[in-house]
């Protein structure tokens, strides 16, 4: 499906904002370990639900109780791990592959669509070392992926953490239930997306886990540990995903109010959109209750490392399109391993526009024209994020956007959202 969005004169609204993607995998996949859990207002988002199934094929019932709450039950029937799908959501396969080495069974991890081709030798080279007989396709290891026996032992273990955080949560979510203590140190040139492993040593203290944590790099665990359940886990409202409304208001008159839960209390990696867009000159009121945007925003370039928030690349790039002076966004590379290559497949759409692009390796830089071209057909590469920056930068130029549909992996309501501050949108074939 084609999305149309036409430009428009100004913003205005409120908005309740979607739950935490990331807060809600974590939430089900970890009360799937044990106990018995409580998770308040959980995404609805493709890969939320992902990980609601496969906690059930890890052999928990979960069942939805009234009030916007599910009730998780751990360890309630036999695990069913022979054959398990995760269609796109490059997290749960992640969490997934140690939990499912810790039965010792044979299994195919398969998936579809964005997923594939997506890299996962880091993981599995370092499970493999801890006993695991299991092979990805390709050099990469990608889907589908395949667990022929082989036991999961602890001790001394390393992972490289240059290119995705997910695999070393995928470690401190496993290793606890070894039967040996667990020393994990994370290798490479530079440790990416840290605030994602905080987030899951979050999850996984309120059940009860206990991590130890030295530097950056370095966890030591005990092994036998149980995982008692998130007694009442309130999933906080998404900070990546109020990013593209954030940047709608800013790019147009606009007065926009933001619902949503934000506690102190759970870090998000995506938090960091708030000093991003002060520094580009953005005017914000923030609660734990509410975000304010009064737009438009005098927008200014500058450097911006990205290295803890890789999923903000795209909207970051479409506002720089409009900021004085040059923007550089730096420390990105890993962004090449998410549902895109999200510097050269962004870099390729944006510069149907007409965009001066610059490339590197880790960084991209982009130069703010005077004039870009209207109405363009951008192909977002089957990413929800480059889907949801390509309808923002719409509302400036007009932009026709293929797979629109995309999106429903991480904001399903996002059309109706963007419509209800005033975006003029149509589908078309």
């Amino acid at each position: 499906m084609i999305l149309y969005v036409a430009p428009v004169d100004a913003l205005q609204g409120t908005v309740l904002l979607p739950a935490s993607k990331s807060y809600s995998i974590r939430a089900f996949m970890i009360a799937a370990c044990g106990g018995t859990s409580k998770i308040k207002n959980p995404s609805h988002c493709n890969d939320a639900k992902v990980a609601m199934q496969v906690a059930r094929q890890l052999g928990a019932i979960i069942k939805y109780v009234g009030s916007g709450t599910w009730q998780v039950m751990a360890n309630q029937r036999p695990p069913r791990l022979a054959q398990v799908n995760v269609h796109e959501s490059g997290t749960v396969l992640r969490f997934l592959l140690p939990l499912v080495a810790l039965h010792g069974q044979k299994a195919i991890i398969d998936g579809r669509g964005t997923l594939k081709g997506r890299p996962n030798q880091f993981l599995t080279q370092t499970l493999r070392m801890m006993g695991v007989c299991i092979r990805g396709h390709g050099k990469e290891e990608g889907i589908p992926i395949h667990l022929s026996g082989g036991m999961l032992q602890g001790g001394e273990i390393q992972i490289d953490g240059s290119l995705s955080s997910q695999f070393i949560s995928a470690l401190l979510i496993a290793c606890p239930q070894l039967k040996e203590a667990t020393s994990l140190t994370i290798r490479g040139s530079k440790a990416v997306s840290n605030d994602y492993i905080a987030m899951t040593l979050k999850v996984l203290a309120q059940s009860g886990i206990v991590i130890k944590r030295r530097g950056s790099r370095h966890y030591t665990m005990q092994g036998t540990q149980t995982f008692k359940g998130l007694s009442n886990f309130v999933v906080p409202s998404d900070y990546g995903l109020a990013a593209f409304l954030m940047a709608a208001a800013l790019l147009h008159p606009s007065h926009v109010v933001l619902h949503g839960n934000f506690p102190k209390d759970l870090i998000q990696a995506d938090h960091h959109i708030l000093p991003l867009l002060k520094k580009m000159g953005a005017r914000l009121r923030c609660s734990m209750q509410s975000i304010a945007i009064d737009g438009p925003a005098l927008l200014r370039g500058g450097q911006f490392s990205l290295k803890d928030c890789p999923d903000l690349v795209p909207i970051m790039a479409v506002l720089a399109l409009f900021a004085k002076g040059k923007s550089r966004l730096c420390e990105i590379g890993h962004a090449r391993s998410k549902e895109s290559d999200r510097i050269s497949d962004l870099a390729c759409e944006l510069r149907k526009i007409g965009a001066r692009i610059e490339e590197a390796k880790d960084a991209m830089v982009i130069y703010p024209q005077a004039q870009y071209v209207p109405d363009c057909l951008l192909d977002p590469h089957q990413d929800h994020r480059l889907a949801m920056a390509f309808a923002v930068l719409g509302t400036k130029l007009g932009a026709r956007i293929k797979d629109i549909d995309c999106t429903a992996k991480s904001y399903p309501g996002f059309v109706r959202d963007f419509q209800s501050l005033g975006a003029k949108v149509a589908h078309v074939k």
